[in-house]
C-alpha cells in the first residue's frame, strides 16, 4: 500500500501533463481533483493486488522494476482499455490523453516495482511470524539467512 501511494505521485504528474485527468474529469463530469482521487483509489487497489499476488516474489530490488512495469501494463490492458475505450460508444481518451494513460500506468508500475522491495522490507515477517530485521541479500543467499529459519 505504501509503495502504491509512492508510485501514484509521479504517475499523477504524467497524467496531468498529458491531459488524461482533464479528459477523464470532463467525460465523467467531475473536477480534475475527483478524477485524481479516483485514480489514486484504483491504483491503491492495484498496489494491494500486486502485493497479494506476488508476495515475496516481488521483493527483488534488482528485477522489481521489470515486474512492476509488466504489472502496470497488464492493469492498463484489463482496466482502462475496456472501460474507457471499448465499452462506450465513442472512446473517452484519444490522442495525447490516451498515450498519457498508457505511460502513466507504465510509470506507476516502474515506481511500484522499485519502491515495493524497500517498503516491504520494513514489514517482512519470518516463517514463525516474528518481524525480521532488514535483509542483507535476496535470492539464493537469502536461503541461508538465519532470521528466516524455522525453530523446531
Amino acid at each position: 500500500m505504501t509503495a502504491s501511494i509512492i508510485a501514484d505521485m509521479p504517475a499523477l504528474g504524467l497524467l496531468k501533463a498529458f491531459g488524461s485527468l482533464d479528459a477523464l474529469g470532463q467525460a465523467a463530469h467531475f473536477s480534475v481533483i475527483i478524477a485524481a482521487l479516483a485514480y489514486i483509489g484504483m491504483m491503491l487497489l492495484g498496489g494491494l493486488l500486486y502485493g497479494w499476488l506476488f508476495q515475496r516474489a516481488a521483493n527483488d530490488p534488482w528485477g522489481g522494476w521489470l515486474f512492476g512495469m509488466a504489472f502496470g501494463f497488464v492493469l492498463w490492458m484489463l482496466g482502462p482499455i475496456p472501460l474507457l475505450q471499448w465499452l462506450p460508444k465513442q472512446p473517452i481518451l484519444i490522442g495525447y490523453p490516451a498515450v498519457g494513460l498508457l505511460l502513466g500506468e507504465l510509470l506507476w508500475g516502474l515506481v511500484l516495482g522499485i519502491a515495493f522491495p524497500f517498503a516491504h522490507r520494513a514489514l517482512r515477517v519470518s516463517l514463525d511470524g516474528r518481524l525480521v530485521a532488514p535483509m542483507a541479500s535476496t535470492g539464493p543467499k537469502a536461503a541461508c539467512d538465519p532470521h528466516l529459519m524455522r525453530r523446531s
